[in-house]
């Protein structure tokens, strides 16, 4: 396969359609989309959280933007029926460790059967070139050791949500092996992959038991934060990071075929790999009089050291990460303080993606 020079141009007037456009990453994913000139396809839940990415954005304007339930068979297949979409992304999912201890069957109900629907009206209408199922990097079996988890690594996952992002990975290597296999792509003309990120920061998240959100909610309301596991490792990377992967991907698919199908990592430097306690005190450092925080430790099991190897990505698609995890923050904390003083979130959202992307 060819590295893949993602571009504008590829993307303008592409029928696209995007899952999860109401959320934080698929929020930030549509209005790149949009201002590239894709012609967006919105089908997602009513945002989860008030405030949303999606409603101070504005998201839904320039999109069509659906309301709907994945696990509604029937909505889907009158979306992709109607839409006829050329390239899939698939972001929607119940996203939160803690949520899916809480919600165990609404979690798998969501993301296997939801993804299970998805993929089973892409079989159905047909005429799909480029298909991308996002996941995790939770899917990995986690043995806590020092090295970074490369694609070829066995499954697992602990807890509900990481178990049922494996089962996400299961469900499209079984649709891509029984009904889109390479070796009939000239017949069925759909390539498929999925795409595993790391923890992901940037302004518009807000989300509970998220760090950052929870951060900054806490130190805007003048109280310390409570951190449950001060010395667990994560890549921490910015939503862009991924999202420009999976654009990446997906414009692989689509000219490349079955060549770029596949799992594929989208992770951090190995240099921005570092713990929730270090991630908090950079940010302390750039908020005036930072509370502080305590400790509460979580009785509920979540992974202590977890890192992604990218190598793949970096050397066949050769996508690289653009911001340092420094940058990360202080465009996250921007955001956040941008949106305090009451600035024009759609155009604060499009000046950091334009700047993300050397735009600006």
């Amino acid at each position: 396969m060819e590295t893949v020079e993602l571009n504008q141009a590829f993307w303008q007037g592409k029928r696209v359609l995007l899952t999860g456009h109401t959320g934080f990453k698929g929020g930030w994913l549509a209005l790149w989309l949009q201002s590239w000139g894709a012609q967006v396809t919105g089908f997602a839940l009513d945002p989860s959280t008030e405030p949303s990415l999606f409603e101070l954005a504005r998201v839904g304007e320039g999109i069509d933007s659906r309301i709907g339930d994945l696990r509604d068979l029937p909505a889907l297949l009158n979306v992709m029926q109607d839409v006829r979409p050329e390239i899939v992304l698939h972001l929607a999912a119940q996203p939160l460790v803690r949520e899916g201890y809480r919600d165990p069957l609404g979690t798998y109900a969501s993301n296997v059967m939801g993804t299970l629907h998805l993929l089973e009206a892409v079989r159905q209408v047909g005429g799909v070139r480029a298909c991308v199922v996002v996941t995790t990097d939770k899917v990995y079996a986690n043995h806590e050791w020092a090295w970074p988890y490369r694609e070829n690594e066995p499954l697992g996952g602990h807890d509900p949500y990481s178990s049922s992002k494996a089962c996400c990975e299961l469900v499209a290597q079984s649709f891509a092996a029984s009904y889109f296999p390479a070796a009939r792509y000239v017949e069925h003309g759909l390539a498929m992959a999925t795409a595993r990120a790391g923890n992901v920061l940037g302004g518009g998240d807000f989300a509970p038991d998220r760090l950052v959100p929870d951060v900054l909610a806490a130190w805007s309301r003048g109280e310390p934060v409570t951190l449950r596991y001060p010395q667990a490792v994560r890549p921490w990377q910015h939503a862009l990071e991924p999202l420009a992967g999976y654009l990446q991907l997906a414009q692989g698919l689509y000219e490349q075929g079955p060549a770029v199908a596949g799992a594929w990592n989208f992770g951090p430097a190995d240099s921005d790999t570092c713990n929730v306690g270090e991630v908090v005190a950079r940010l302390a450092a750039r908020w005036p009089q930072a509370p502080g925080l305590q400790i509460e430790p979580s009785e509920l099991h979540e992974a202590g050291l977890l890192r992604l190897d990218s190598s793949r990505a970096r050397q066949l698609l050769g996508w690289q990460p653009r911001w340092a995890l420094d940058d990360c923050l202080q465009q996250t904390l921007d955001w956040h303080l941008a949106w305090r003083r009451g600035e024009d979130m759609r155009a604060v959202t499009l000046a950091q993606l334009a700047t993300y992307w050397g735009q600006a």
